[in-house]
């Protein structure tokens, strides 16, 4: 609360951050974040003022933090996921929304067009789900003895059913058999990776949904410690051990939401600023792969964006 304090009696703009992770995952993320609102000339406690809700994965927490940044009447709103994005839409058409979001915001309803989005909000998106099938094509290349294969995911995100999907079929052109994993947790992605070694589930490709992303450290331990290969969206998988990676940098997505909050405060309205595209990135990681006796082929080594 000492934030808002600050910002009444210094006049500060007030930026409302809506996560439905923590403080402790989101360390990466925000400190991309605060990068690209200093490029647009904003430094937190200086000239603008932040604050924070988390919903501490609990979803269903998400419309009360959205309801009350609202209330407070911040400048605007930042927010992180598909899920929080809609909450805030829902609790303000006047208030300029800044999302950062792995889905498709036009396939969402978020808004009706890319190059001018409609209404109160604009951001960036990582487009995963266009790219889960492209993720299961590159580990097949890398595992292609491998007729099983695994999907981890998080059964009630926004990810869950179109990424299901899109996974099943690339599955079936492909010719091989997907098997889904459910986890909401830490704990439970632990129990997924054991019942994936003893049950040899198959190489998974690992969901985009936050409760992933805030863990991706701990499940390239899980994938190194059971010897499985696995392949996720996010360059700090393979950074942290894991195989490989193909999707969004989110470091450079989530500098260009700061860079977008930053526009706004300075006067730009939503409609002004084209919903960003992140760019795409292959990433491998050799010695992991050194490690599970895999042999990278020498085209995706070209392809590559990133070699760890």
């Amino acid at each position: 609360m000492a934030a808002c304090g600050r910002a009444q009696q210094g006049a500060l703009p007030v930026i409302g951050f809506l996560s439905p992770a923590s403080a402790e995952a989101d360390t990466g993320l925000l400190r991309a974040f605060r990068r690209g609102l200093a490029e647009i000339g904003y430094v937190e406690e200086h000239n603008v003022a932040i604050e924070y809700r988390w919903a501490q994965y609990q979803y269903d927490q998400l419309p009360a933090l959205a309801v009350d940044l609202v209330s407070r009447q911040v400048t605007v709103i930042v927010t992180i996921g598909y899920v929080g994005t809609l909450d805030a839409k829902k609790a303000t058409d006047t208030i300029p929304i800044v999302f950062g979001t792995g889905a498709d915001p036009v396939q969402v309803s978020l808004i009706t067009g890319l190059d001018r989005p409609n209404g109160n909000i604009t951001g960036v998106t990582m487009l995963h789900t266009a790219t889960a099938g492209k993720r299961l094509e590159l580990l097949r290349e890398l595992v292609p003895a491998a007729n099983v294969f695994a999907l981890l995911t998080h059964p009630r995100s926004a990810f869950a059913d179109p990424e299901t999907k899109a996974l099943h079929e690339a599955a079936r052109a492909l010719g091989v058999e997907l098997r889904v994993l459910n986890a909401t947790n830490e704990r439970e992605i632990d129990t997924a990776f054991a019942i994936m070694a003893k049950e040899h589930s198959g190489p998974p490709v690992i969901s985009a949904d936050n409760v992933f992303t805030d863990q991706l450290g701990w499940i390239a331990r899980l994938a190194s410690r059971y010897a499985i290969p696995a392949i996720s969206a996010y360059r700090e998988f393979t950074a942290a051990g894991g195989l490989m990676s193909y999707g969004a940098n989110l470091t450079d997505a989530y500098r260009e939401v700061g860079n977008y909050a930053g526009k706004i405060l300075k006067g730009a309205k939503p409609t002004d600023l084209p919903v960003e595209q992140a760019m795409r990135e292959l990433a491998l990681n050799l010695t992991t792969a050194r490690a599970l006796g895999i042999t990278v082929p020498l085209e995706l080594l070209y392809l590559a964006n990133a070699v760890h």
